[in-house]
C-alpha cells in the first residue's frame, strides 16, 4: 500500500481527522468570503467619496467639510460682460458692493484695464474708501471667498486721525484697495 492510499484510508476511518479538516476547510472558505466581501465594500465606499468630490469640484453640490449652511459660492469664476467695459463696471460693482454691505463708504475707483500681454485677461481697479476695523476682515473675506475669483492687489491702511475719535477704539479707517479678477473674453 502506497503512502496516499494509506492517509485515505487513515481520513476515512477516524472521523475525527475528517471532520477536522473539513472545519479547516470552512473556515478557510469563510474567511475568503469575508475578505472579498471588505474589499467589495470598501471599494463601494471610495467609489461613492470619489463620486462626491467629482459632484463637488464640478459644482453641483455644497462642500461636505463645511460649517451647516456653508456652500460654495455660486456663480462663474471669470468677471461676466461682453465687453471689457462692462466686465469692469461688474468688477467695481462687486467690490463697491461689498465694502457697502459691511457699513463701509467708498470715496473713489479707478479701474485699469491693461494691455501688457503678461496681464491678459485680467481687469483691475483701486478703490479708496473707509470702514471700521472689524469689517475690514469681512470685506476682504467676501471679495476673495466670492464668486467671481477676486485677488486682492494691494493693501493700504491709515487711521483716520479727527475729532470723532473717542478713544474707545481705533475708528473708521481709510482703504487703499487694490483687487483684480480675470475676464475670459467676449463669447
Amino acid at each position: 500500500m502506497n503512502a496516499s492510499a494509506r492517509s485515505l484510508k487513515a481520513i476515512s476511518t477516524q472521523p475525527f481527522v475528517a471532520a477536522a479538516i473539513y472545519a479547516g476547510l470552512l473556515i478557510l472558505l469563510l474567511f475568503v468570503a469575508i475578505s472579498s466581501l471588505s474589499d467589495f465594500i470598501d471599494q463601494r465606499n471610495e467609489l461613492a467619496s470619489s463620486s462626491a468630490m467629482l459632484a463637488q469640484l464640478e459644482g453641483r453640490t455644497a462642500r461636505a467639510g463645511g460649517a451647516l449652511g456653508e456652500t460654495m459660492p455660486a456663480g462663474s469664476a471669470y468677471l461676466e460682460g461682453a465687453t471689457v467695459t462692462v466686465a469692469g463696471a461688474t468688477l467695481l460693482q462687486r467690490v463697491a458692493g461689498s465694502v457697502t454691505k459691511f457699513g463701509g463708504n467708498v470715496l473713489s475707483t479707478q479701474l485699469d484695464v491693461p494691455n501688457t500681454p503678461a496681464k491678459a485677461g485680467f481687469i483691475s481697479m483701486v478703490a479708496s474708501c473707509e470702514i471700521e476695523q472689524q469689517q475690514l476682515q469681512q470685506v476682504l473675506y467676501d471679495l476673495e471667498a466670492g464668486m467671481p475669483f477676486l485677488f486682492i492687489d494691494q493693501l493700504v491702511v491709515q487711521t483716520i486721525l479727527d475729532g470723532a475719535n473717542t478713544g474707545e477704539g481705533p475708528g473708521k479707517l481709510r482703504v487703499l484697495l487694490g483687487v483684480s479678477g480675470q475676464w475670459r473674453g467676449a463669447k
